[in-house]
């Protein structure tokens, strides 16, 4: 098929997708490297795993690839420690086994939702004991490790030292009974193991646990900390860092741990799996045998894991004036990216890369609760699979509801009608209608608009408002994504979207314009597909199937993000076969998903004996007066066709009220809490009225 298309420099995208070169910073230009939180390897990740780091770093990689800027996405399974002997122990195999089976998991779950990286490595690799040894024998060179003898819990029956999370107990903060060595789920304080109530072991509840002296190297960060709060400071300001748990919008440090003044912290662990503590000469501190604090060399992960993809490696990780390091995680690991970490690399001496900008994402819950696995509640994994809805609306329904601010709530409900309505109704919708009509009505070749190639003028004599905007939606766009505000990003393009359907409608598109002013209607046939061309890029970063579908059916190479609205696919241009970017989504599968996925209580609840229901009946407890009004509703016609700005506004306003909804009524319930949930529900009841109007009017509007 003929290609006539704008061939300047600025056009295309030439940065490889990830993984498909092994890219070098180069200096003089913007070079970003990125790393996602690594998951543990003692399970699968849910959607809220996935939302809170990889997804999101993957959206970030792709846009800066889209922007041609040298871009590197490391992240791996986090494979040693306790956590990982814990869950080996329980399924009867070894760690390594464990971490086989497990890193397989994840690189299948991983790859399923498109989440490009150039490397997904493992910290179970011998170059991760290289770095990680090398970098604890610096911080010893350099003055800041020191031995402490400390008490620790002793298992009489195993006999042995319990790491961490062999050991259970009472929190002695908040009380909570299940309170884990290292940290505690019902407060979040980090522990230690010896401070725990009426402490049990986990390999046998009946043995006898008890207490003894042992020998571990501790890092001084109280020697470090001037050094660190001095760059976080720096960096809170250069990175532009959002307002997190470490430091405020106001950069005003307000961690406890900081405040109240860092302590010393250990570097080791009694554990047979782990990195070896490396020993120089004579073994004076006592450290043979024991294994290096899994805290201590997960984030090392970071550059082995690059070290075992790239050999020039330090390129990446030892060179701050040309590398922005941007790291993703969940709010719970802000702490060890903002001050441990960093604190590491200072003591360390070498000139690191350290972290630039951080992103973090609150929690992603589950339809009214939380996630969990041993409950069977929520997606776990594999699972998204099997609903049949594609990776990109996945996708698309995640970033949406990306929790960036405060929690956010998963629902069925919510992600169905993010399908059907803004991404068949609206994005889809667009797309499809502009390439059916150039494949119809002018044998798939683009007619000759009379404008040249390159910028369309914001000066147009007709579509100088319709360019106006574009070009201001495409900076906003921009500047979202510079600032990795991602949820937002998402809004804008399917802001453009609906400038788009706009522009059809308003234009008259149809054969009648074709036959009475021909150059009109190529002009606004050329300017459509041209924003068709947009569109592929700037989705490019969330929903990359996508993107590549609509690049297939226009026929042309994937397009770097642009600044501004232009003229690229020119007259002549053959496009490609259109075809539909998303199906409709039947309402119904929302309730057989809560089942499916809604854990053992939902499973349980649902009545053998209930059938099918007939459509003709009254639904089960229902009177014929809702009957009928239910019947009536029905059979209104359905609005298909493009929606109007204030439809899209009222859609987007009801899904962000539904999520609010769906939270109130996930907390404990008092009489305030009532009375704020029937206000949010009256509000949410307006919002589908109004939409509802603004759709029979649109129905009832003259067809052109």
């Amino acid at each position: 098929m003929a290609q006539k298309l704008r061939t300047d420099p600025d056009v295309l995208r030439v940065v490889p997708a990830p993984g498909e070169a092994k890219l070098l910073p180069k200096q003089g230009e913007k070079n970003v490297l990125i790393t996602s939180a690594l998951p543990y390897c003692n399970n699968v990740p849910h959607l809220g795993n996935i939302i809170g780091s990889t997804l999101s770093a993957d959206v970030f990689s792709r846009y800066n690839r889209a922007r041609n800027r040298r871009t590197l996405y490391i992240c791996g399974t986090d494979e040693y420690g306790t956590a990982t002997e814990t869950q080996a122990l329980k399924e009867g195999i070894t760690p390594l086994e464990l971490c086989d089976k497990y890193n397989a998991l994840h690189v299948e779950t991983y790859k399923w939702f498109d989440i490009g990286f150039d490397h997904f490595g493992r910290t179970s690799s011998p170059l991760h004991t290289d770095i990680s040894q090398e970098i604890f024998l610096n911080l010893g060179r350099n003055g800041y490790l020191e031995r402490q003898d400390k008490q620790q819990v002793y298992c009489e029956g195993c006999p042995k030292f319990l790491a961490d999370r062999y050991v259970e107990g009472i929190c002695p903060h908040c009380g909570y009974e299940d309170a884990r060595g290292d940290q505690c789920d019902g407060c979040s304080k980090t522990l230690d193991a010896v401070e725990l109530i009426k402490p049990r072991c986990l390999v046998d509840p009946t043995h006898k646990v008890t207490t003894k002296l042992s020998s571990h190297m501790y890092l001084k960060l109280n020697a470090i900390q001037p050094q660190t709060e001095e760059w976080i400071k720096k960096s809170w300001k250069k990175g532009k860092w959002s307002p997190n748990a470490v430091i405020n919008g106001d950069g005003e440090i307000i961690d406890s741990r900081l405040k109240s003044g860092l302590q010393p912290t250990p570097l080791t662990r009694d554990l047979k799996w782990g990195v070896p503590v490396p020993i120089e000469g004579e073994d004076v501190h006592g450290m043979g045998g024991k294994v290096l604090y899994v805290w201590f060399d997960a984030p090392i992960g970071y550059p082995s894991i690059t070290a075992n993809y790239l050999p020039e490696w330090k390129q990446w990780w030892f060179n701050p004036d040309n590398v922005d390091l941007y790291q993703f995680m969940g709010k719970d690991n802000v702490y060890f990216h903002t001050v441990y970490w960093p604190s590491v690399q200072i003591g360390d001496g070498r000139n690191w890369s350290k972290l630039h900008h951080l992103s973090t994402t609150e929690y992603l819950n589950y339809e009214g609760g939380k996630f969990s696995k041993s409950k069977n509640r929520g997606v776990f994994g594999p699972a998204a699979k099997d609903t049949g809805i594609p990776a990109s609306v996945w996708r698309y329904y995640l970033l949406s509801t990306r929790p960036e601010t405060a929690d956010a709530m998963f629902s069925w409900s919510d992600c169905i009608a993010a399908n059907n309505n803004i991404l068949l109704n609206n994005f889809g919708n667009f797309v499809n209608r502009i390439l059916k009509f150039v494949a119809s009505q002018y044998n798939s070749i683009i007619p000759d608009s009379q404008d040249p190639a390159g910028p369309y003028s914001p000066n147009d004599p007709i579509d100088s408002e319709f360019i106006t905007t574009i070009n201001g939606l495409l900076k906003d766009y921009i500047d979202a994504l510079d600032a990795v505000k991602l949820r937002l990003g998402l809004q804008i393009v399917m802001a453009i979207s609906a400038q788009g359907n706009n522009y059809l409608q308003s234009s008259g598109l149809n054969k009648a314009l074709m036959a009475e002013n021909p150059v009109r209607c190529a002009q606004v046939i050329s300017r459509a597909v041209n924003l068709i061309y947009a569109l592929a890029a700037i989705i490019y970063p969330y929903m990359p199937a996508t993107s590549d579908s609509i690049l297939q059916q226009l026929n042309a190479p994937a397009r770097a993000i642009p600044e501004v609205f232009t003229n690229d696919i020119l007259a002549g241009h053959t496009i490609g076969k259109p075809e539909h970017l998303f199906k409709k989504i039947e309402e119904t599968m929302a309730e057989v998903w809560r089942v499916k996925f809604g854990g053992n209580e939902a499973a349980s609840a649902v009545s053998p004996a209930a059938g099918t229901p007939d459509p003709l009946k009254a639904a089960p407890g229902q009177s014929k007066k809702k009957a009928a009004v239910a019947s009536k509703k029905a059979a209104t016609p359905v609005y298909t066709g493009p929606k109007s700005e204030e439809a899209l506004a009222l859609e987007a306003k009801i899904t962000e009220q539904g999520n609010l909804v769906r939270g109130l009524k996930a907390e404990p319930k008092t009489p305030e809490q009532e009375e704020k949930i029937k206000v949010a529900v009256d509000v949410l009841k307006k919002l589908k009225g109004d939409l509802d109007a603004e759709l029979q009017r649109l129905a009832a509007a003259p067809a052109n």
